[in-house]
């Protein structure tokens, strides 16, 4: 049995397994063509959706998220990319959409990320990055569930009210 609808570029389908009666979902999109990346040093490969995946698992781990939103993230990007319409991208493009959305997700997965994309070359230049988001960040409202970068009362301690929230929302 399958149930079929179309969902933004592509195609949702509920299955059922033959065998056991599991039903699951599957996602189909078309892949108009093959997207090539040039890395910094000039080298080309094809774009690789799970290669994305896996820095962006890496960046998130043990982070407070909803359910698929990496996933999310990821179709974001490729979405962008393809939307370009550009059959060679640079590294440095997608490295700086990673890095847009993850600084509006959460703070402390960006971080871990441009650690490794910009290859910070001491402590001063990851000092600085994370003074920049801490400037930025007195701007803006939080994220539910997400943790301010710094304490509330610049003591330490995070205020038990930001803790009990985060732990209504995730806990």
């Amino acid at each position: 049995m399958t149930d079929s609808r179309t969902v933004g570029d592509g195609v949702r389908r509920r299955r059922e397994c033959l065998k056991c009666n599991l039903r699951f979902t599957t996602y189909e999109s078309v892949q108009a063509t093959n997207l090539i990346i040039v890395k910094k040093d000039g080298i080309r490969e094809e774009f690789d959706r799970d290669k994305l995946a896996g820095g962006l698992y890496k960046a998130c781990e043990k982070r407070p998220m909803p359910a698929g939103t990496i996933q999310k993230l990821i179709g974001e990007i490729e979405d962008e990319l393809y939307r370009l319409g550009k059959s060679e991208v640079d590294s440095s493009v997608v490295g700086e959409m990673v890095m847009e959305r993850l600084r509006n997700l959460d703070h402390i997965a960006y971080i871990r990320f441009a650690s490794v994309y910009r290859q910070f070359a001491d402590i001063g230049s990851l000092k600085e990055e994370v003074d920049t988001l801490i400037e930025s960040d007195s701007e803006r409202i939080h994220l539910p569930g997400q943790l301010p970068l710094i304490a509330d009362d610049r003591s330490g301690k995070v205020k038990r009210n930001s803790v009990s929230r985060f732990r209504r929302n995730y806990a």
